[in-house]
């Protein structure tokens, strides 16, 4: 006897993912890039995508058109307004009437949209400050809604490179020297900020915000009167800025998977069309990447071990790519830094590492969803209230 077929939709079983992007950051146009590649390996099979912009006024939007998600234009009258509630219970999407004013809006104007339901997991692609920093991580869990990608402290402390830093030399990482100011030290004291970063560290070196990504405000300077300049750019965008040492290396990255077990990748390396690997050599330039990296079986390996080591120390989870320096002179290995949000654009080192490890790009964001509600799932373990534990005989 043949059995009847269900005429339940096999469709609406696919998980609910939210691609949150854009956002307030000199990183935004990066964002959007990168979200167009999560959203394109995305198979529609398994997942139902709602693609969410964060403008750069730092409004939510809901593009009409999901096709034209990355598109700087559609957020106007074409698109809608959303948002969600801190509140666990009520982690629905909301949209807001687009024909109310922004002066005129309420909370009378806000209300759930039928066919958008409760998101399952949010896929942050956010780059930068308000975005990788914590700040969102922070908010979604409130919201009770899992996402893929490292917690509130991983992500700020991996943002924030004068904590960061110390981090990684307390577990006994390699770091080189470097050196933390702030724009107020800048502004009452120039002469004597420059005097220390001439006594801690010698030429080149490297001057950056403490929160940025991308290289953007990143200088190279190897004179005393490149100084001022360079710290000037940087404290563009942030009132703290690192003076690291500069040192003739090659640079080496590696892709780390995973939450209590992490996973490395084949090591690959940077070679830029630039003194350095700067914004124009990452996003305008055809810097050469070299995957796998040509390294000897022992440094592989030893890169592989401080990428995972380096995720650890931070505590991260779900994806990370370990940036390295890998010393001309002695061959000597040191950690830069870490990527707790790392670029997956068609030319970003962290999806393109995976793909020559074995994992495809439409399977690697299989992975990353999986291991958001993997750890979504152990924190339903923790309780909240508190009761004396009972002597167990």
């Amino acid at each position: 006897m043949k059995m009847l077929e269900s005429k339940e939709d096999p469709m609406s079983k696919r998980l609910k993912v939210g691609v949150l992007f854009g956002g307030r950051s000199a990183e935004h146009e990066v964002s959007l890039r990168s979200a167009a590649s999560v959203v394109a390996a995305l198979d529609r099979k398994k997942y139902d995508v709602i693609p969410i912009k964060i403008r750069r006024d730092g409004s939510w939007q809901l593009p009409a058109a999901r096709e034209h998600a990355f598109l700087e234009g559609v957020a106007g009258s074409e698109s809608k307004q959303t948002g969600l509630l801190a509140d666990p219970t009520a982690s629905r999407l909301l949209v807001r009437d687009p024909s109310q004013s922004a002066v005129s809006a309420n909370e009378a104007t806000w209300g759930p949209q039928p066919e958008l339901g409760k998101l399952d997991v949010v896929f942050p692609v956010l780059h930068g400050t308000y975005g990788e920093d914590g700040t969102v991580q922070g908010f979604l869990e409130l919201t009770g809604i899992p996402y893929v990608g490292a917690g509130v402290v991983a992500s700020a402390v991996s943002m924030d490179k004068a904590l960061m830093k110390p981090v990684f030399h307390e577990h006994g990482l390699p770091v080189l020297p470097w050196k933390v100011f702030l724009r107020h030290e800048w502004e009452g004291a120039a002469e004597r900020i420059v005097s220390e970063i001439e006594a801690a560290l010698s030429y080149p070196i490297f001057v950056k915000p403490a929160n940025m990504g991308s290289s953007v405000g990143v200088s190279k300077v190897k004179t005393r009167e490149e100084i001022a300049p360079g710290l000037r750019e940087a404290f563009r965008y942030d009132r703290k800025v690192l003076a690291e040492q500069g040192v003739d290396a090659r640079e080496i990255e590696v892709s780390v998977l995973g939450n209590e077990e992490p996973k490395a990748s084949l090591p690959g390396e940077i070679v830029p069309t630039r003194e350095f690997y700067d914004y124009q050599a990452k996003y305008v330039d055809d810097s050469e990447l070299l995957i796998p990296a040509p390294l000897d079986a022992e440094t592989t390996r030893r890169a592989q071990e401080l990428a995972i080591e380096a995720f650890r120390a931070v505590d991260a989870a779900g994806m990370a790519r370990v940036d390295l320096f890998l010393s001309r002179a002695k061959g000597e290995l040191f950690v830069n830094e870490i990527n707790t949000v790392p670029g997956f654009t068609s030319i970003s080192m962290y999806p393109k590492l995976w793909e020559a490890s074995g994992v495809p790009v439409s399977e690697l964001v299989d992975r990353l969803i999986a291991l958001a509600l993997e750890r979504a799932s152990q924190k339903t373990r923790q309780e909240t209230t508190y009761s004396p534990q009972k002597n167990q005989s």
